[in-house]
C-alpha cells in the first residue's frame, strides 16, 4: 500500500522545477564510461521534455548525484535528494549500488526507477515504489547460458571475484547449465593470477571461460594471458556482465579484445524513436551510444509520462508505474509484477549476446537474441 507523501516531498509553485534525483557511477571505482552514456541519455530526453513545455510549464531539473560505484554513498544521496524535494530518483548502472538505493527509497517512500541494474533482488520483500527498465539477471544471463549452450559448450569456467553480483550470476549459470549436461568450473580470483588462471583451465579441459570480474582490473589483464597462451587458443572468452561494450575495452585491449561475447539489452531494430535518439546520443557522446544511454533515454521518457498523467506527487507517482504504456526506444515499455522480482519490472526488456567484429573492432556482430 502506498501512503501520501509528505507536503515537503512535493511542494512547488507555479512554474518551479520538477526535480529528479540521478544516479550515476560517475568516478572510479565505478564504471566512468557506463555512468557518462546513462547521464547522456538522461540529460538528453530531459531536455527534449523542457523543450516541449516540461511537465505543465514546469521544467524537468536533474539533480545528479555520482555514486562512485559506492552503496553507502548512493544511500547518503537518495537521503539528500529526499531532502531537496524531488519528486522520483533515477537512474544507477551498478546492481549492488543500485540495491542500497532502492531499499532507501522504498523505506523513505521515494519512488525509484531503476535504470540499468539487473540483480533480481533489489528489494527483500515486495515494494510498490520501485520499477526497473532492465531486465533481471536471471532472465539475461540464462539467455547467455543458452547461447553458450547452443554454441557446443559443455565445461566453462568462470573466473570471478567475491561480490553478491557475481556470485548471483554464477549460481544462475549453473542452475541452467548443470541440467542440460554442462559443468561449471568456478575460478577464485581472489586467490588467482590472470597467469594462473591459464594453468585451472587446461587443467578443467574448460572450452570457454567467462570473465565475473572487474573492469578494467582483472578483466584486461585475464583476457591478455589467455589470448597469449598458446594452449588456450580455442577458448571462448565471455563476458555477461558487458565489459566489452565499453570503448575502452577496445582501447586497452585492441584485437584481444574482439570475439568475446557480452549482455546488451536492445532489440534486434530500434524504434523509429530509437533510430532518432541514437544520432542524437551519438553527437553527444563523440561515439556510438551503448545500450545504457538507451536506457538513460527511456527512463525520462517513463517518468515524463507518470508526471504528466499523475503528477509530481511521490505516491501518486508510485501509483502510476502498473499504468505505464511508452513508446521506447527500444519497444514499448509497460511494468507488470514478474515472479521473483520484488519491484515493478519491464517483462519484456530486449536481450541480445553480441561480440565486436574481429575484422572491425568497432563493429558488434549479433550472435543470439533472447
Amino acid at each position: 500500500m502506498i501512503t501520501p507523501s509528505s507536503p515537503s516531498g512535493t511542494r512547488r509553485t507555479h512554474g518551479s522545477s520538477v526535480r529528479i534525483g540521478v544516479l550515476a557511477p560517475l568516478s572510479r571505482p565505478g564504471w566512468v564510461e557506463s555512468g557518462r552514456h546513462l547521464l547522456t541519455g538522461l540529460e538528453l530526453a530531459a531536455g527534449e521534455v523542457n523543450d516541449a513545455g516540461g511537465m505543465a510549464g514546469a521544467p524537468l531539473e536533474l539533480l545528479v548525484r555520482d555514486t562512485a560505484a559506492d552503496p553507502k554513498r548512493a544511500e547518503a544521496a537518495v537521503d539528500e535528494l529526499a531532502g531537496l524535494g524531488v519528486a522520483a530518483v533515477v537512474g544507477e548502472y551498478h546492481s549492488v549500488v543500485a540495491r542500497a538505493a532502492a531499499a532507501r527509497a522504498d523505506a523513505l517512500g521515494l519512488p525509484y526507477l531503476c535504470s540499468s541494474a539487473v540483480l533480481d533482488t533489489l528489494t527483500e520483500q515486495p515494494t510498490p515504489w520501485v520499477a526497473r527498465l532492465s531486465p533481471p539477471q536471471s532472465r539475461g544471463w540464462r539467455v547467455y547460458a543458452d547461447f553458450l549452450l547452443g554454441a557446443g559448450h559443455r565445461r566453462i569456467a568462470v573466473a570471478a571475484q567475491p561480490s553478491v553480483y557475481w556470485a548471483a550470476g554464477t549460481r544462475i549459470l549453473r542452475d541452467h547449465l548443470t541440467p542440460r549436461g554442462a559443468t561449471l568450473i568456478e575460478l577464485d580470483m581472489s586467490v588467482l593470477t590472470p597467469a594462473t588462471v591459464c594453468d585451472e583451465l587446461l587443467d578443467g579441459e574448460a572450452t570457454a571461460l567467462l570473465l565475473l570480474v572487474g573492469h578494467p582490473d582483472p578483466a584486461v589483464p585475464i583476457v591478455r594471458s589467455v589470448r597469449r597462451d598458446r594452449r588456450l587458443g580455442d577458448i571462448l572468452i565471455g563476458a555477461p556482465a558487458g565489459q566489452p561494450e565499453l570503448a575502452e575495452w577496445a582501447t586497452l585491449l585492441g584485437d584481444d579484445g574482439a570475439e568475446v561475447p557480452f549482455l546488451r539489452y536492445l532489440p534486434d531494430h530500434l524504434t523509429p524513436l530509437g533510430a532518432r535518439v541514437e544520432e542524437a546520443l551519438r553527437e553527444r557522446l563523440g561515439e556510438g551510444p551503448s545500450f545504457v544511454a538507451f536506457e538513460g533515454y527511456d527512463t525520462i521518457a517513463v517518468l515524463a509520462d507518470a508526471l504528466r498523467t499523475h503528477g509530481p506527487d511521490r505516491a501518486r507517482v508510485a501509483e502510476a508505474w502498473p499504468r505505464v504504456a511508452v513508446e521506447g526506444t527500444r519497444g514499448r515499455i509497460e511494468f507488470s509484477r514478474v515472479p521473483g522480482i520484488n519491484v515493478w519490472q519491464w517483462a519484456s526488456a530486449p536481450i541480445q549476446v553480441v561480440d565486436r567484429d574481429p575484422a572491425r573492432p568497432g563493429r558488434f556482430r549479433v550472435l543470439h537474441s533472447g
